[in-house]
């Protein structure tokens, strides 16, 4: 079992940056591929990152290449997601996600955080 709790969404003006965390309980953490997903207003969760295990593998959705940096920390069984140049059609929540499996998938994902919002304003 893997419980993952994201934080540092909120609000904040185009071109601006956001950095969020995700939390995971358990030992295991370091066995697992992690990715983020989002879910705008009206539309279906989506891909925007994942990294493998040992951070050496890394996958990025190709709206967001360039502007957001997914990186783990095993140590402290934490991801985080770094985006930077941020547009209005960033807005969503955003879900930290767990996966036995490399997967942009999300049913591939076993594990899920309650999700943060966060609201790009232009």
């Amino acid at each position: 079992q893997v419980q993952l709790v994201e934080s540092g969404g909120g609000l904040v003006q185009a071109g601006g940056s956001l950095r969020l965390s995700c939390a995971a309980s358990g030992r295991t953490f370091s066995s697992y591929y992690m990715g983020w997903f989002r879910q705008a207003p009206g539309k279906e969760r989506e891909f925007v990152a994942a990294i493998s295990r040992m951070g050496i593998n890394i996958y990025y959705a190709d709206s967001i290449k360039g502007r957001f940096t997914i990186s783990r920390d095993n140590a402290k069984s934490m991801v985080y997601l770094q985006m930077n140049s941020l547009k209005p059609e960033d807005t969503a929540v955003y879900y930290c996600a767990a996966s036995r499996l490399s997967s942009k998938d999300e049913g591939a994902y076993d594990y899920w955080g309650q999700g943060t919002q966060a609201t790009v304003s232009s």
